[in-house]
């Protein structure tokens, strides 16, 4: 029985149904910062570190995805067990003392202690991951997707903030390069506690009359389902390709001996890239179906490869970047959607925690080659890789596709 709009824990609708989206997407832009601060200086700051063993300067960022991965079922139990608001504010404190460590390691020159921070500091992203569900939290069923793109704009501010954080602050303790912008994750994390105090906690969620709420089914019978596997198999592909590329570029820019600032810079674009189709991206898959959008965004990250194969001037390394983002966006966004058909309500906890854990372990061996593969073999390599995983992705996502066209003639 769907609650009465207006009763005590029914459904928000209305003016002020979405206060708490724009305080997360204000924590978003803060807080969610600390990912393209690490992203942009981990790797470059491990190899500052390490000297010439250049194989694992990717390493701390390997431990920001890792963080991010072994923080998901842990940030989910202590949000049900403190609440919504209590546990995102834990989550931004804990972002803020990853960057303390992370800065303090500098200073002592100590690269696992480096590495272990901004495994830290994923953990804090962990909470981040959480945002747009929280915006969903009472919300009445149609304002959903509204909230989860008014959510998302924190993203595209996160994406300028990260970037110029570390290209202002990056030498603020010189001769230690780096410790600045790990330091001003501390007041990026406490203005992102204060905005998140801000929220409103519904009295109860809202169940929608018309979900599935039959009985949950064992997660082997949830896994073995074709969508779920393509759905799957995609966003592995799709976000794994992003990372292992995305975390070698700036070494590669570097290593090219182009200006740090260029690396900086092409972060910044390319996280844009990744946030900013998502006002319509939703509009997209409803217009032409996931499958076409997933083929698309996996498209585009082979085409990112090809531009960056042809050259290493400033644009190839930008405009590559910008493909690559673009493309984790329609193949992410999109396999997201596919999985999410596959489980009723009922089996929601248990197949996203099984899918984020197979998805973020994937993306953390994903950087962690990255260092390997570019000291080993160098950046042409590393985009050739991309295009056999991009094609079984594409051929996983047809056989499904196929196996779809097949069932619903067989029920007409």
């Amino acid at each position: 029985m769907t609650a009465v709009p207006g009763a005590p824990g029914a459904p928000l609708a209305g003016r002020g149904a979405y206060r708490n989206a724009y305080v997360l997407a204000a924590a978003q832009a803060v807080v969610g910062a600390a990912a393209p601060v690490t992203i942009a200086s981990g790797g470059l700051a491990g190899l500052w570190l390490l000297g010439d063993a250049k194989d694992l300067a990717t390493l701390p960022v390997t431990g920001f995805n890792l963080g991010v991965a072994l923080g998901a079922l842990p940030a989910a139990a202590l949000m049900r067990a403190i609440g919504r608001r209590y546990g995102l504010m834990a989550g931004a404190l804990v972002t803020g003392i990853g960057g303390l460590a992370a800065a303090l390691s500098l200073f002592a020159a100590g690269f696992w202690p480096f590495a272990a921070s901004l495994m830290a500091i994923g953990f804090g992203a962990a909470f981040v991951q959480q945002y747009r569900f929280a915006a969903l939290d009472g919300l009445a069923v149609p304002l959903r997707p509204r909230a989860v793109s008014i959510v998302l704009t924190g993203g595209l501010f996160s994406a300028v903030i990260g970037p110029q954080l570390v290209r202002l602050f990056r030498d603020a303790f010189l001769p230690i390069p780096f410790a600045g912008a790990f330091a001003g994750l501390v007041a990026l994390s406490l203005a992102g506690v204060l905005i998140l105090s801000l929220l409103r906690v519904p009295e109860a969620a809202d169940t929608d009359a018309g979900e599935n709420l039959a009985p949950a089914r064992p997660l082997g019978a949830i896994l073995r389902q074709p969508h779920f596997v393509a759905g799957l198999v995609c966003a592995v592909g799709s976000y794994a390709l992003m990372s292992f590329v995305m975390t070698g570029a700036p070494l590669a820019i570097v290593g090219c001996g182009l200006p740090v600032d260029v690396s900086f810079l092409g972060i910044q674009w390319h996280v844009l890239a990744m946030f900013a189709p998502s006002f319509v991206t939703g509009r997209l898959i409803q217009r032409f179906g996931k499958h076409a959008v997933i083929a698309t965004g996996l498209v585009l990250i082979a085409a990112s490869a090809t531009v960056s194969l042809s050259g290493l001037a400033v644009w190839n390394f930008w405009v590559g970047l910008i493909l690559l983002g673009l493309g984790w966006n329609f193949g992410f966004i999109g396999s997201t959607a596919l999985v999410a058909e596959s489980y009723r309500a009922s089996e929601k906890s248990k197949a996203q925690g099984f899918h984020d854990f197979v998805l973020f372990g994937s993306v953390a061996a994903a950087s962690f080659l990255s260092g390997r593969v570019l000291s080993a073999a160098g950046w042409a390599a590393m985009n050739l890789a991309v295009y056999p995983i991009a094609a079984l992705c594409l051929v996983v996502l047809a056989a499904e596709y196929a196996t779809a066209r097949r069932r619903l003639a067989r029920a007409a």
